[in-house]
């Protein structure tokens, strides 16, 4: 055998590494280093900007002008409270709870003086507000931390409703049935490869069941993939045709567990299944500078286009990927699926590094 470790169906412990929740002893309880946090805290301060200088201007051009004006010295103040909680992020992640609330309320409030000190300094204004600017700061700063910590506690129901969804894709009875026949029908003729495709189904199943944490590497996921389609190749034999296209340096991309496997279900589901000639499917990564672009591709069946055409997929497990992908990477996962020339087409980019 192969690995007899893999038979058995006990989970493995997660590693240290792996263990998530926001709440746990030495970790921060949120994170200002995502883009997408960056972003929205940007657009909310410049909101609240404007809907505050409305009060004091009289017509279009003095708001405008009172706004760009505010706004010189709120948006360094913003982005210096934030580039601060980014490189202060591990320091942060060793104090309390409480401790991390005070901290981060404090470096708003620094972080607004700076910014009031710049207007002070251009002439922009008078007589600097001090006081009332270490205020706004400190309580801006504590929206924002409230905020980021109600978004990383949300992450956990949803992660677990999707965990939900993923094994029942996953764990189907018609596929187990299936993959336990074909073993049965090769254990007297070929013994050997009747032994590979119940390990196989071994470790589908391990995977499925085991906590793998809060993410794993691309090429965890492309290993998963490859026995899966080593399953169905035994089953459809030359129907399923697969080409893989796998660039190394991608392989050390972050995604959620079990996030591949269902898209290459998908793709044999939909491409091969339904068409008597099958299907060709092919996985391609690859790195482009910064991101790393996954694909998957089947061409569609001739049935597609008949009279009757064959039943569509609702794009659930379409669906709960693209929200994963968001949970985990935020506004720099880019997601997209449709027809393209015949075939239909999943395409992923996510960050390179983690």
């Amino acid at each position: 055998m192969r690995s007899p470790s893999i038979l058995s169906t006990t989970p493995q412990a997660p590693s240290p590494a792996r263990t998530r929740g926001p709440a746990r002893a030495g970790a921060a309880i949120f994170d200002a280093c995502q883009i997408g946090v960056v972003l929205r805290a940007v657009m909310f301060v410049e909101a609240v900007v404007a809907a505050v200088t409305l009060f004091q201007a009289s017509a279009p051009s003095e708001w405008l002008m009172l706004l760009a004006t505010v706004t010189g010295g709120a948006l360094p103040a913003t982005l210096l409270w934030l580039l601060s909680a980014c490189w202060l992020k591990k320091l942060l992640g060793r104090l309390p709870h409480a401790g991390q609330y005070a901290a981060g309320a404090l470096l708003g409030a620094v972080a607004a003086l700076y910014g009031c000190g710049l207007l002070r300094l251009t002439g922009v204004v008078g007589s600097a507000p001090w006081i009332a600017s270490a205020l706004a700061g400190a309580m801006f700063a504590a929206l924002v931390m409230a905020a980021l910590v109600l978004r990383a506690r949300g992450q956990t129901p949803a992660a677990m409703t999707a965990r939900l969804e993923e094994l029942q894709s996953r764990i189907r009875p018609h596929f187990l049935f299936n993959t336990l026949n074909s073993a049965i029908a090769l254990v007297r003729e070929e013994p050997a490869k009747a032994e590979a495709m119940l390990e196989d189904l071994s470790e589908l199943f391990r995977h499925a069941l085991a906590d793998e944490g809060e993410s794993v590497t691309l090429a965890d996921e492309i290993a998963l993939a490859q026995r899966y389609l080593a399953i169905e190749q035994v089953r459809f034999a030359e129907r399923l045709r697969i080409r893989w296209d796998i660039d190394p340096a991608a392989n050390g991309a972050r995604l959620p567990p079990l996030l591949l496997q269902p898209l290459v279900e998908n793709a044999v589901k939909h491409g091969v299944e339904p068409s008597p000639q099958g299907a060709k499917l092919r996985i391609r990564t690859e790195r482009r500078g910064s991101m790393v672009v996954i694909e998957v591709t089947n061409s569609l069946p001739p049935l597609l286009w008949a009279d009757e055409p064959l039943p569509r997929g609702h794009g659930i497990a379409l669906a709960n990927v693209r929200d994963r992908l968001n949970l985990l990477h935020d506004v720099q996962a880019q997601f997209s699926a449709g027809i393209d020339r015949n075939a239909y087409r999943v395409r992923i980019a996510i960050p390179a590094e983690a």
